[in-house]
């Protein structure tokens, strides 16, 4: 298709409209993917509104953050591949470099500052409001039939008991594929040889005395992880982020405090909650998280194998990637695949709470938290709920 309304910007101009876009990044995706619709559709008519919409459905199937993606694909189209790194870099920058600012300063000061830790305090009981949220908004799409909510039921029993969560999300995928194919009996003897095994699992590991993944967990690293396993670690996320940004969140916590155990449930919480307060994908706090792995090298790896597939996925080849989408298999594997993601989301999200209500006040924050978030529609939401939380916390501790 021709693209006769973009224009053959010069490297630096495109690069400095991008970087403009993420440096005014605020609100989350939609406030995001807003903005970028406004300036390059409705307002400079690079593409058509329909062409716009068709690209940006590809996008949210497949796992990344969308609004980056289509930086990437808006640069790719003004100046192929090298504008598309350009456009994505741009957009990414402004996020990247404060979240490692701020990585540095709470590992520098926050950890030990009582003044700190009454903000952080407050902002971990609001971070577990943004994610109930976020469960519901993304439940409310994925979990479409019958057969979705039992994925995500087995999903959510699977986390809770510890099962390894690249099983549970091929099982979901095939699960659904089946039902789509009409092959309903076999699937639900898939779902109950599942759950029955599910059971079965969870009781060894009860009675062997294993970890699960509701159990306290030791504070003390096994090992300090390698920029090379942070940066695996980035990339096998950035692969399975399905539905959203939220979606990552399972795979970074199981990684970093449940089997690498260099950072606690609280401080992957003030991860979250700094990267509330920041114009950037949700995703940055994948930064924060490398920070605490392994320092500015940790930072920098896991990100980059955060968002490779995010430039990967336009950079080889989008009409490849739309041609695939059009397979209806596969489209059903991914929808199963999302419905699992909901169930390992909404288990996370349980042992995060079980880390951030730890007394009344901080119930009252989520409460409220969860309260306004629910009622406030504005893009500028969740950076002053945050916020405000902070300063809540704040109040409680110095009082």
């Amino acid at each position: 298709m021709s693209h006769h309304n973009v224009p053959h910007e010069p490297y630096l101009k495109l690069f400095l409209r991008f970087l403009r876009f993420g440096a005014l990044a605020w609100g989350g995706p939609v406030a995001q993917i807003g903005m970028i619709r406004q300036e390059l559709v409705d307002e400079e008519h690079w593409v058509t509104n329909e062409r716009f919409n068709r690209v940006l459905a590809v996008y949210q199937v497949l796992p990344g953050p969308e609004a980056h993606e289509l930086c990437v694909y808006f640069g790719t189209l003004a100046r192929g591949r090298l504008g598309g790194l350009l456009a994505g870099l741009g957009f990414m920058l402004p996020g990247l470099v404060l979240m490692l600012l701020l990585s540095w300063f709470y590992v520098t000061y926050g950890i030990h500052s009582a003044l700190f830790a009454g903000a952080f305090y407050g902002m971990q009981a609001v971070v577990g409001a943004l994610i109930v949220r976020a469960v519901h908004r993304i439940g409310s799409h994925a979990l479409h039939d019958r057969w979705l909510w039992a994925i995500a039921a087995l999903a959510f029993t699977a986390q809770l008991l510890g099962v390894n969560f690249a099983l549970t999300l091929i099982a979901s995928g095939v699960i659904y594929v089946l039902v789509k194919r009409g092959q309903k009996t076999v699937a639900s003897i898939l779902v109950s040889a599942a759950f029955i095994g599910i059971a079965l699992f969870g009781l060894t590991t009860y009675f062997a005395g294993g970890t699960a993944a509701l159990t306290p967990l030791s504070t003390a690293a096994v090992a300090a992880p390698s920029p090379l396993s942070l940066f695996g670690s980035g990339l096998r996320s950035g692969l399975l982020t399905f539905g959203g940004a939220y979606t990552v969140i399972p795979y970074l916590q199981n990684d970093a405090v449940t089997v690498g155990r260099w950072m606690t449930n609280a401080q992957f919480l003030d991860g979250l909650a700094l990267s509330g307060i920041l114009p950037a994908p949700l995703v940055i706090f994948g930064t924060f998280v490398g920070y605490l792995g392994g320092g500015f090298p940790g930072a920098v790896a896991l990100t980059l194998g955060m968002f490779l597939p995010a430039f990967a996925f336009t950079l080889i080849g989008h009409n490849l990637m739309e041609r695939l989408i059009g397979n209806s298999a596969l489209h059903s594997f991914l929808d199963g695949v999302t419905g699992g993601v909901v169930g390992l989301i909404a288990a996370t999200t349980i042992v995060l709470l079980r880390s951030a209500l730890i007394d009344v006040p901080a119930v009252l924050i989520f409460l409220a938290g969860l309260f306004i978030l629910f009622r406030w529609k504005s893009k500028m939401s969740v950076p002053v709920v945050v916020l405000s939380a902070a300063l809540a916390g704040l109040l409680i501790s110095s009082g």
